[in-house]
């Protein structure tokens, strides 16, 4: 196991995923974020169901810093409840996994 996370974050639009994107990278809370774009969610939300076109955020972070992401996410998100899954990654390469620790100061 290391102590990198992966966090998913789904956003409205390209705009506001770019904005928390470039945020978190930008104040070394995230090594790198992917922004996959055009997926289309469905869930129960107020005990509807519900469709949406979204935007998925992937963050490349450490444990250490999920509380600070988690809580900027909160801060720049325009969600009431927006979706914020970290997944430990078990392994990786020694490098990739050096450079990532190297970006969070």
């Amino acid at each position: 196991m290391t102590d990198a996370l992966v966090i998913f974050c789904t956003c409205s639009t390209g705009e506001e995923a770019e904005r928390i994107a470039n945020d978190l990278v930008a104040s070394r809370l995230a090594a790198c974020v992917n922004i996959l774009p055009a997926i289309q969610s469905i869930y129960r939300w107020r005990g509807e169901m519900e469709r949406a076109n979204e935007i998925l955020l992937v963050i490349k972070t450490t444990q250490d810093s999920f509380v600070r992401v988690r809580d900027r996410i909160g801060q720049l998100h325009t969600y009431e409840v927006p979706e914020i899954i970290a997944i430990p990654v078990a392994g990786g390469s020694d490098a990739y996994l050096a450079w990532l620790r190297a970006q969070l100061t």
